[in-house]
């Protein structure tokens, strides 16, 4: 893997590359509190096979440009800084494939630039036509799960809380860069799944971690956080710290406003592939409605369960890898 970065004007984007600079383009895009180098099984894996492999880091990330103002982290501006890094790979069009936030951004590429995209694979968040929003999502929760009356935003309040109270939520991350990382970074657990998500409870605690204001001091988790990572994601956000991170949960009208502007109504009918988690607990797809909508608007859907929790590609590489192996060879002769 090399390291590399486009300038343009408005951002710079740095990023990791394997593979052969005339295979088939592949584009990571990591979400929510992530790196580029969280992609590193996909892209030794799918370097070895051929493919061009690109996992930037996103605006407000690593060693991407952080803007400062929370409305620079809407949807249509970090579209924009994945089409101004396909134009400075020398390609027009990629297969991209995202988790987490790197979801939506994918899913809103598909939408808005069809013509730069081969095919999407989203690995956790589901499609929604208008906009991944608490307006959105709230109408699916399972209230089987989050009686209304206690939890009325289910497991998507932490997205309201970070709307009321950005800067505590920012501090709280930021008290103990490796403890956060440590309490965030986790394998699902098959003995939490049917219980309340601990996101729900953000806004009643007074914040995240219990309203204490620092993470717990847990144990590293092997199974999805490496002691090297570990540093680097401490080194990384020591630098740019949680505050754009934090801001894409800032736009939900400005990204419901973008969605309103797709075409056809949003619908898509390039080849898409979309894997759930099965102790994912925050987005729950597997036996919630959360993947209604994605089933109404995607015509060439290919879905798959996975036995892992939100860090999927992480706690299960080769399943992911093999998921998405399988997916390419099947779209590539449609």
């Amino acid at each position: 893997m090399t390291e590399h970065v486009v300038r343009t004007e408005r951002h710079t984007t740095a990023y990791l590359e394997s593979g052969p600079p005339d295979g088939p383009l592949l584009i990571f895009v990591h979400g929510w509190p992530a790196l580029g180098m969280m992609w590193r099984e996909q892209l030794e894996h799918f370097g070895a096979l051929g493919y061009r492999c690109v996992a930037p880091d996103m605006r407000g990330y690593g060693r991407s440009d952080v803007p400062g103002n929370p409305e620079d982290y809407a949807l249509e501006q970090v579209v924009l800084d994945m089409v101004e890094l396909l134009r400075g790979l020398g390609a027009e069009r990629a297969t991209w494939i995202g988790h987490d936030w790197g979801g939506p951004l994918v899913w809103a590429l598909a939408g808005h630039h069809p013509e730069r995209c081969d095919g999407v694979v989203s690995l956790c968040v589901p499609y929604f036509a208008k906009g991944f929003t608490p307006e959105t999502v709230v109408p699916l929760v399972d209230r089987t799960v989050y009686p209304e009356a206690k939890y009325p935003a289910g497991q998507w309040d932490y997205q309201l809380f970070y709307q009321t109270a950005a800067d505590a939520a920012a501090a709280a991350f930021e008290a103990d860069l490796p403890a956060t990382f440590k309490a965030l970074f986790r394998r699902g657990d098959v003995r939490e799944k049917g219980k309340p998500a601990l996101t729900a409870r953000v806004t009643r605690d007074g914040g995240w971690f219990g309203g204490t204001g620092r993470a717990p001091d847990l144990p590293r988790d092997p199974a999805v956080l490496s002691e090297d990572d570990l540093a680097r994601y401490v080194f990384a956000f020591a630098r740019t710290g949680f505050a754009g991170p934090d801001s894409w949960y800032l736009n939900p009208d400005r990204n419901m406003a973008y969605a309103a502007r797709v075409a056809d109504g949003g619908a898509l009918r390039l080849p898409v592939l979309f894997l759930h988690a099965a102790y994912d607990a925050i987005c729950e797809t597997v036996d919630s409605r959360l993947a209604e909508p994605m089933r109404r608007d995607c015509s060439d859907l290919t879905e798959l369960v996975l036995e892992t929790g939100h860090w999927m590609a992480q706690e299960q590489p080769a399943q992911v890898n093999a998921a998405i192996e399988m997916w390419l060879a099947r779209a590539n002769t449609r």
